[in-house]
Parts: structure tokens; C-alpha cells; sequence
């Protein structure tokens, strides 16, 4: 049986391209922000993974099924509906700053924001930079 491809992996298309092309102008706006807070946290060039998703960093993942591949530690991605930034390491450790971050939903490992001015940009960013310290001391900074 084959080995099923990912669709979401690091590739080599423009992140600023990317993002030139959002609409609308405010989801664009809020993107480009979110986009320079996590270089400034990360200290890493953000790439695109697969055609949607800017990440910073990455990590080897490996199922107890055997199943393994690469994905981004954090990320964002500027959909229609919300900004969703990709927070790895979950929300259950956050749960005092998530009281003070403002209007927002989460799945498992994602933070839906309508808009950034929903949320206090800089709990938000205390929330990303330690999601990236965690995903470093678990995996290393390669």
C-alpha cells in the first residue's frame, strides 16, 4: 500500500504573495501583524505550508501507528471566516491569559480570531512565544 502524501508541507511559494493577495484589506492588514510578531518571536523566516499556511520552524512528528512527517511549531493561516493561528502546544497551560485575551474560539491546536482587534495583541503574543519556547525545548531549535 502506498504511503498517503501530505498536503501540508513546507514549500517554496511567496509568503508575501500570499499575503498581497488577501482579502478583505483588514484581514490582510491583521495578517501582515500577526505575520511580523512571530518573526520578531520566532527570529526565523516564515514559510508557506501547503497553499494557505505561514509557518515558523519545524519539528519531526512519529505515531505510535507509524505514521510521521514535519510540521510547522507555529503558524497562521488568514481564512475567510477567521485568522487561525496555530498554537501546537494547545491551550490547557494558557488558561489565565486565555481569561484575558479577548474574543476568540479554539479547536485542538488552533486559535480562531474574527479580528485582531478582538484580541489584546500582547497576551496573544505571550500565548505564541510560549508555544514556541515549549515546541523548542521539546524538539530542539534545528
Amino acid at each position: 500500500m502506498a504511503k498517503a502524501k501530505l498536503k501540508t508541507r513546507e514549500n517554496q511559494q511567496s509568503v508575501a504573495a500570499f499575503l498581497n493577495g488577501i482579502e478583505p484589506a483588514e484581514r490582510r492588514k491583521d495578517a501582515k501583524k500577526v505575520l511580523a510578531m512571530m518573526k520578531k518571536l520566532t527570529g526565523t523566516k516564515p514559510k508557506m505550508w501547503g497553499d494557505t499556511m505561514i509557518g515558523f520552524g519545524k519539528y519531526h512528528y512519529k505515531y505510535d501507528s507509524g505514521r510521521e512527517g514535519e510540521m510547522l511549531k507555529i503558524g497562521f493561516s488568514p481564512r475567510k471566516t477567521a485568522l487561525s493561528l496555530y498554537i501546537m502546544t494547545g491551550f490547557e497551560k494558557h488558561v489565565e491569559l486565555m481569561k484575558k485575551l479577548g474574543k476568540y474560539k479554539t479547536g485542538k491546536s488552533c486559535l480562531y480570531i474574527k479580528k485582531l482587534s478582538d484580541v489584546d495583541e500582547e497576551v496573544l503574543q505571550e500565548i505564541a512565544q510560549d508555544s514556541w519556547d515549549a515546541m523548542n525545548k521539546k524538539y530542539g531549535t534545528h
